[in-house]
């Protein structure tokens, strides 16, 4: 039976860690620029961020002049984000799938970083995104790449004749629940700790913007920054990750054409 608990807020302490101490993490170094330089924050812009963990990118926003309000189904992650919060940022525990108390029509943008794959009912979360949105309103959100990164169902392999790098996909079109173990040098299970990530195939996303009213009005894949270091497979593995993209940005943006909905 799959944990229907998929809140971050249990590995909280490391994930704050990672982000807060790290200087070559992909929240760094790829995605904050990429997603600063796509949103094009205009000075009081009201966006939120829905899965925002402990507040990273919220704290971007706000220091690039947005009022945010920072949404999270983890407790701990709020409590973390509340401690590290600055001007014009707030932050509430909630879940994506129900952002209850938030009016219709109340921002101007969205964003939902590496998020959205963890949410387990994605139409829900979907539909109450664009309901929080204005008219116009768009929503920026980074994934994991579906095509190439499935989880359970996806791995790095080398070709030792070809001397080629590459990914091997095991399953693509079905959706899959896939328990992550966080907790990877611990042995005794009762001390493990497991986040939960759903693998749908793009049509799945496409489907669920479509009726939810929003329209598709850009899409990026974006590389990894990072090198291997000197060996045989260097030349192979860097090659790979400039051909192989590790995350897809999704940039919607919400109709007023009720029909949509209504299809």
């Amino acid at each position: 039976m799959v944990n229907s608990n998929t809140s971050w807020g249990k590995v909280a302490g490391w994930y704050n860690q990672l982000l807060e101490e790290g200087e070559d993490t992909y929240q760094e170094k790829v995605i904050k620029p990429n997603l600063l330089r796509l949103l094009n924050i205009s000075p009081g812009e009201n966006i939120i961020d829905i899965g925002c963990g402990q507040g990273y990118f919220s704290r971007e926003l706000a220091k690039a002049g947005a009022k945010v309000l920072g949404v999270d189904i983890g407790a701990e992650l709020i409590s973390l984000a509340k401690t590290q919060s600055g001007k014009n940022e707030s932050y509430l525990v909630l879940s994506a799938e129900k952002l209850n108390g938030i009016a219709d029509n109340r921002f101007d943008a969205a964003i939902c970083i590496l998020a959205l794959q963890n949410m387990k009912n994605l139409p829900a979360a979907i539909g109450e995104m664009s309901r929080v949105l204005k008219p116009g309103g768009r929503a920026v959100l980074v994934l994991n790449h579906p095509t190439f990164r499935v989880p359970g169902a996806s791995n790095w392999d080398y070709d030792e004749k070809q001397k080629v790098q590459y990914r091997r996909i095991d399953g693509y079109m079905s959706e899959i629940t896939q328990a992550v173990d966080m907790t990877q040098g611990v042995k005794e299970m009762r001390n493990k700790k497991f986040t939960y990530s759903f693998h749908h195939p793009l049509q799945v996303y496409f489907k669920a913007f479509y009726k939810s009213g929003l329209v598709v009005s850009r899409l990026e894949e974006w590389i990894s920054h990072k090198t291997s270091d000197k060996g045989a497979r260097k030349l192979a593995e860097d090659k790979a990750r400039k051909e192989i993209p590790l995350f897809m940005c999704i940039e919607v943006r919400k109709t007023a054409d009720t029909r949509m909905q209504a299809g």
